[in-house]
């Protein structure tokens, strides 16, 4: 029963008795015309300024239909009969309030008995509550305070030695769900810690915590709902989780209601929880490994620095949905169905022998099918984890992340002329190029050098003084199976591009020798190869596995789909090392070409530059840096930095790019093998294609039959 002065100022009278609340404003502004309760009416809220069962009397005034525990029945209906012949209350309106009660129960069907089979009844009546309660969990707990990024998440294959983590469990002396969970999964110490225990007691746990464990994990359990005894937590129990929170790492989560939190608003990593049940606690710990996001909000002010809805977020990895009536989350699942035709379209008409689909939407996963075969004999089929030569998505998933990792650093500036990161380029015409220039594709070189032409002797064969059948220390650089490079020639390669044509600065000229430079500069810089820089700053710690440079490295070429039976240079089927004949003379790993990678690591890059820089709950980039490299940045063209974008007159345009409806903050990428990733965040969607089009011979009806394109398209349209 709540007094509401803004509904009704009459003194004393809770708005469940209030005619200006139940017939003014429920039932003439808001035009409610279902049945109304009220409160329980033998609660002392009504009670004991309406005795004598005068709160039922009033109750009816108000116009409510149905009494709650009323308390005396009997004396209530006699009230109720003596207000009638007062003319307080009309016969009319009590045979209204039954008529709405009479009527309520026809359309339940509570005219008839049913005929119900107590068979499992218990279970059939419950099967759905704890996965409802999962639910509420994974949207109520609540992140208060975040100062350590170690926590978010706390990384189960790095954290699982003795020593590294200790669960501390007040309120308790005996160990519960989260506990248990977090000694299976973490090989946690544990220790408890009741509100009977002293300050010295205390102190005495505080010393072992802080001498023998990295990481502490501090869980307040049967906490109370009464203000007056603190919620029930001891003065040693809240000494003990402050000067964990000041002077060791660690991360409090508080079972129990919010407003026990006030002991804690100087804490530096705190959840709220809410509840103290099995379900909760094991959701508390699914937050804990990164599985879930943290979204939710205070429902009450708890001091001046955690006031009402307020709550951090994280961004987890990317994950399936798990709702078997939403498959397919944020789309209309027969729409999507396009998709499929137009993917088995394609391969039936030999624009490529397979390919993967998969779109993202605020998060999840919403569609992942493969389709088809590695090649046209349809002897091994595409899987969801099959690899793909990425070919110039390289040029954004690699090089343009390592530049904008570089810019915010202050290691590159994007206004310097080449020559100020690579002294070799001093005294020819690319000397002045600008860093800014080369990420536009407007710096006037050219698209692009056969690099490979000069290598080949009066047969067509690779020249043997240029290769080698296997690996020599001075023939280190795999151009592909028993094929090997001489150490030197890159610098010739270099040389050529550095003696070739310089146009006009102005014009848009798409060329991989912008990226080529670009990628010798990241590695200048860095003193690191460009695959080390981004396998250290991104991958490795986004635990991708699949995304790389030389594949062949970290798994057998069966993962790989072939790229190209290739007839002219390498002469032999090209699968797992680069398609890219320039990125494969300088083994496999250029600023331009040369990454691989599955539709899962790819998209999880994308949505990392989605959710502004952070994924799994670690900061790569800034949010500011990749909205600057992502808008449109040319006077020319509809590039930004490294990035592609759509065209700026897509409406206008016959075939529009990447998509009719992609809205002007779309950014990502193509590939010439057949590949392309894009992010478009009006809508919160992450769309990765990738194929082998160019197996087994080049093809250019997968382009002409704008494949790519239709399936952005049907996306767009079964969006709900």
């Amino acid at each position: 029963h709540l007094y509401i002065p803004s509904i009704d100022t009459a003194k004393n009278r809770a708005t469940s008795l209030s005619k200006k609340n139940i017939q003014a404003l429920l039932r003439n502004q808001l035009n409610y015309q279902g049945l109304t309760f009220t409160d329980a009416l033998e609660m002392q809220g009504v009670k004991k300024f309406f005795p004598n069962e005068e709160a039922s009397v009033q109750s009816i005034i108000a116009g409510n239909d149905m009494l709650c525990l009323p308390g005396d029945i009997p004396l209530s209906i006699q009230k109720i009969k003596t207000a009638i012949k007062q003319k307080k209350i009309s016969w009319e309106q009590i045979e209204q309030h039954c008529k709405k009660v009479l009527l309520a129960k026809y359309q339940l069907g509570l005219t008839q008995s049913p005929i119900i089979n107590t068979q499992n009844l218990t279970e059939d009546l419950n099967s759905k509550i704890a996965n409802m309660r999962k639910t509420v969990a994974e949207n109520a707990i609540t992140l208060l305070a975040k100062q350590n990024d170690a926590f978010f998440p706390l990384s189960v294959s790095t954290h699982n030695k003795a020593g590294d983590v200790a669960v501390v469990a007040i309120g308790t002396s005996r160990a519960n769900e989260f506990c248990k969970q977090l000694i299976s999964d973490y090989n946690a110490g544990v220790y408890y810690f009741d509100f009977n225990k002293t300050t010295g007691d205390a102190d005495a746990l505080f010393n072992t915590l802080k001498s023998k464990y990295k990481k502490i994990i501090v869980g307040i359990h049967n906490v109370s709902r009464y203000p007056g005894s603190n919620f029930g937590i001891s003065k040693a129990a809240a000494q003990l989780v402050n000067r964990l929170q000041n002077e060791t790492e660690s991360i409090l989560f508080l079972f129990g209601n919010a407003y026990a939190a006030k002991n804690f608003c100087n804490a530096k990593n705190m959840v709220i929880c809410y509840e103290d049940d099995a379900i909760i606690q094991n959701t508390a710990v699914e937050f804990l490994k990164g599985n879930l996001e943290y979204k939710g909000v205070l429902p009450v002010r708890v001091c001046e620095k955690f006031n009402y809805g307020f709550g951090e977020t994280t961004h987890t990895s990317l994950k399936f949905s798990k709702d078997p009536l939403d498959p397919t989350p944020g789309f209309d699942a027969a729409k999507m169905a396009a998709i499929d035709s137009i993917a088995n379209d394609a391969i039936a008409r030999k624009a490529t022998p397979g390919c993967m689909v998969m779109v993202v939407k605020n998060g999840k996963i919403s569609y992942c099918k493969s389709f088809g075969f590695y090649d046209y004999s349809q002897t091994q089929q595409v899987t969801p984890e099959t690899v793909y030569d990425l070919a110039s998505v390289t040029k954004i998933a690699a090089t343009t992340l390592a530049v904008m990792k570089l810019f915010e650093e202050g290691k590159i500036d994007l206004k310097k002329n080449l020559s100020h990161y690579l002294k070799w380029v001093k005294g020819s015409d690319k000397e002045f190029l600008k860093i800014d220039d080369l990420l536009l594709h407007q710096a006037g070189l050219v698209a692009f050098i056969p690099f490979y032409k000069e290598t080949l002797d009066n047969n067509g064969n690779p020249n043997a003084s240029l290769y080698f059948s296997s690996w020599r220390d001075t023939f280190p650089l795999k151009v592909a199976e028993h094929l090997y490079l001489r150490r030197d020639w890159p610098d010739t390669m270099f040389s050529r591009i550095l003696k070739s044509p310089l146009g006009p600065w102005s014009k848009y000229v798409y060329s991989d020798n912008d990226f080529i430079f670009l990628g010798k500069v990241i590695e200048a810089i860095t003193l690191k190869s460009l695959e080390r820089y981004v396998e250290e700053e991104f991958y490795e710690p986004m635990e991708l596995k699949k995304i790389g440079f030389r594949p062949l490295q970290r798994m057998p070429f069966t993962k790989i789909a072939p790229t190209q039976d290739e007839k002219i240079f390498r002469k032999q089927l090209i699968q797992g090392t680069v398609h890219d004949p320039g990125a494969a003379m300088f083994g496999g790993v250029s600023g331009h070409a040369g990454l691989f990678s599955d539709a899962f690591d790819l998209a999880a890059v994308m949505q990392m530059l989605l959710n502004g820089g952070t994924y799994n709950g670690l900061q790569y980039l800034k949010k500011e840096t990749i909205d600057l490299f992502t808008s449109y940045n040319s006077n020319y063209s509809r590039r930004g930095l490294g990035f592609d974008k759509p065209d700026k007159d897509n409406a206008k345009k016959q075939y529009p790019y990447p998509s009719t409806f992609s809205s002007p903050q779309t950014f990502g990428h193509t590939g010439y093998t057949g590949t392309c990733a894009w992010v478009d965040p009006q809508y919160n969607l992450i769309y990765i294609f990738l194929s082998n089009r160019v197996n087994p011979s080049e093809s250019t009806v997968l382009n002409r039959m704008n494949v790519r394109e239709k399936i952005f398209d049907a996306i767009y349209k079964a969006m709900l």
